[in-house]
């Protein structure tokens, strides 16, 4: 022992040769929490289940089933983490000659782990769910192209569709250069090419986010030449056709649009749900570590 200029000793500070960190208390919390995590999980499913009916008016509305089902995620993210967290504080071995402030640490840092390692492992078994409602939100989104483009799928077909939207557009500028001027004869002699030539015409509008006015003249002759419909009537089954198509997309752009909403704050809610369940598991850890010190305390204080 080192000895002071005036023939104190100097003490050593002692270094533990243990970490700081028990696995085996993180490990039983961790599974704890995923335990109970699958049964409340499985739990709420079947609940919600129970709130869809293949039968029209007598399910709940998608927005009641998505806010139950977020509502019910994090109490499920709350219940595990503080259950996760207890087991592990109130499963470790005491610290001995340790500051206080240095124990609260430890134990809140023990519950901090222990939801971390619940946490990727849930999520883990939930990559299944998740990727669902990602392949969800991408058939909407492909919903909407589809119905921009569902009056050009015939011409894409007839044309070679897999050549791509430039030979989609050479052929309608093409057909426009080649317009006969009697339009009827055409249609009437030729029924599979005017209908491909209307194909790329709505198609082209669809693209382009409308029909031009000689387009929708050109439309009319070819409807008054294949249904015998006067010029004015055939004018005006062209325009209820296009506002059909339009009436269409706005519809799918807007459940696109209600579905990225929707994906955003469930993002969002999911995010601060784990942070909230972080502090609960790490405050539940640094109780259930107090609690077990002051039980040993006063099982060694009845001893002696």
């Amino acid at each position: 022992m080192p000895i002071s200029s005036t023939g104190s000793a100097i003490a050593t500070p002692v270094e533990s040769s243990k970490s700081a960190i028990a696995w085996g208390p993180i490990i039983g919390g961790a599974v704890a929490a995923i335990g109970i995590s699958l049964i409340l999980i499985l739990f709420g499913s079947g609940l919600g289940l129970t709130m869809i009916s293949p039968w029209s008016g007598e399910s709940s509305s998608a927005a009641t089933v998505g806010i139950s089902a977020a509502i019910w995620l994090v109490v499920v993210q709350w219940l595990s983490a503080a259950l996760g967290g207890y087991l592990t504080g109130r499963l470790r071995t005491k610290w001995a000659a340790v500051h206080t402030d240095e124990v609260f640490f430890r134990d809140t840092a023990h519950g901090f782990v222990s939801w971390a390692v619940a946490t990727v492992f849930v999520a883990g078994f939930l990559a299944s769910s998740l990727g669902s409602l990602a392949s969800t939100g991408a058939q909407a989104v492909g919903s909407a192209a589809a119905t921009a483009g569902v009056a050009g799928t015939t011409a894409a077909a007839s044309s070679g569709g897999s050549s791509g939207g430039t030979d989609m557009a050479t052929s309608y500028f093409t057909d426009a250069l080649l317009r006969p001027q009697q339009a009827q004869a055409r249609a009437q002699n030729d029924n599979a090419a005017a209908t491909t030539e209307v194909s790329r015409i709505l198609l082209n509008g669809a693209v382009q986010g409308g029909v031009p006015e000689d387009d929708k003249a050109y439309l009319a002759t070819i409807v008054a030449a294949r249904t015998g419909l006067s010029p004015q009537d055939a004018r005006a089954r062209v325009d209820a056709v296009l506002k059909r198509i339009e009436d269409a997309k706005v519809a799918a752009q807007k459940a696109t649009d209600e579905a990225r909403k929707a994906a955003a704050t469930t993002a969002l809610v999911g995010s601060l749900s784990l942070l909230v369940g972080a502090f609960i598991s790490s405050a539940a850890a640094a109780l259930g570590g107090r609690q077990r010190d002051e039980e040993e305390d006063l099982l060694v204080a009845t001893r002696y």
